[in-house]
């Protein structure tokens, strides 16, 4: 925490990613502390809607603030024991529609690793080149691709690794923000600075080789299935409700029509609890076709289509399904199967 001229600079890191905001101040004398993020944060925000005055000290090194009625005595270290925040300069500079970015780190950061077995698949694979802006994240058992368009090229491609959990924070901090983004990739790589309103955040990249998603995604399909969105996801809720009971896996059941209204079958069980079958309408292309996933993977697919409608399409019960919204091209996503009885 520092002073600088008018305002207040406050910084933190734990050594992957760094966080540098400004908010404004009226400043009496220049100075600077490190203390407790934790502690500062959750008194801060237990206050009142009201002026915080903070006065620091050398001797001991500590933190004054009042607020309202409200006094802390917060004990600090010196500034400079505090790590340096990098400075990500040289590089490739790309402006980024807030609203996109939001969008597309929402459809894909939870198909992302959560483990670190394998490092390269707890990051979100970016690749830029011309217009074309595309975020990737698998796990092994599921891929997330969406892609859309920048508003301007960039100078030269961009393909690196960043923490899902970085993308994630800039997400959060970007809240409501419309304003544009600028991402800085380093000359190295190693790094990747986003600049917001208000706020930079520097995170390490991660360094390996992503698997080449696009050979995942199957081109064609026996069965495709077009289902209102509500209406897969109501009844996706209800079986996870019996699935959650037994071994986690809901049945999806394709049904074509030579009148065109097909069905699709969405049905749970657990063996001491009992079974749940939920029917709604569904336009279905080629044959009948039945496939099995994990209640937690269709569900959260399901969540992030922004369509009024879903296709489903599969072509065995133990190919890979995949999930498109109807009316978009911008998103793909694949989730292996389950192997069931039928």
């Amino acid at each position: 925490m520092a002073t600088d001229g008018s305002q207040l600079t406050l910084a933190a890191t734990n050594l992957e990613i760094a966080i540098t905001t400004w908010v404004g101040a009226s400043v009496e004398q220049q100075g600077n502390i490190t203390v407790p993020a934790r502690l500062l944060t959750e008194f801060i925000s237990s206050l009142p809607a009201d002026t915080v005055h903070l006065t620091s000290t050398d001797q001991p090194k500590a933190l004054d603030l009042s607020c309202a009625r409200s006094q802390a005595h917060i004990n600090g270290t010196e500034a400079e024991d505090f790590p340096p925040i990098p400075n990500v300069e040289g590089g490739v500079s790309i402006t980024l529609s807030s609203s996109a970015l939001r969008t597309a780190v929402q459809q894909v950061h939870f198909a992302a690793a959560t483990e670190d077995s394998r490092p390269v698949l707890t990051g979100i694979k970016v690749e830029i080149t011309g217009r074309e802006f595309t975020l990737a994240a698998a796990d092994g058992f599921r891929l997330a691709v969406h892609t859309s368009t920048l508003d301007n090229e960039v100078s030269e491609p961009v393909d690196i690794i960043v923490p899902a959990r970085t993308l994630n924070e800039v997400v959060r901090l970007l809240g409501e923000q419309e304003e544009s983004i600028e991402m800085v990739v380093n000359s190295a790589k190693s790094q990747v600075l986003f600049r917001l309103k208000g706020a930079e955040l520097v995170s390490q990249l991660v360094q390996g080789t992503f698997p080449n998603y696009s050979q995942l995604i199957p081109q064609g399909y026996a069965t495709r299935a077009v289902v209102p969105i509500q209406e897969i996801q109501r009844a996706a809720r209800t079986a996870s409700i019996f699935a959650r009971d037994g071994s986690g896996i809901i049945r999806l059941q394709m049904t074509p029509s030579d009148d065109g209204k097909g069905k699709l079958v969405v049905s749970a069980r657990a063996e001491e609890v009992g079974e749940h079958e939920g029917e709604t309408d569904a336009v279905v292309e080629g044959e009948e076709g039945k496939i099995a996933f994990n209640a937690r993977y269709l569900i959260d697919v399901l969540a992030v289509i922004d369509k009024a409608e879903v296709a489903v399409e599969i072509t065995t019960p133990s190919s890979p399904g995949v999930f498109k919204p109807v009316g978009s091209d911008s998103y793909v996503h694949v989730v292996m199967p389950m192997f069931v009885q039928w």
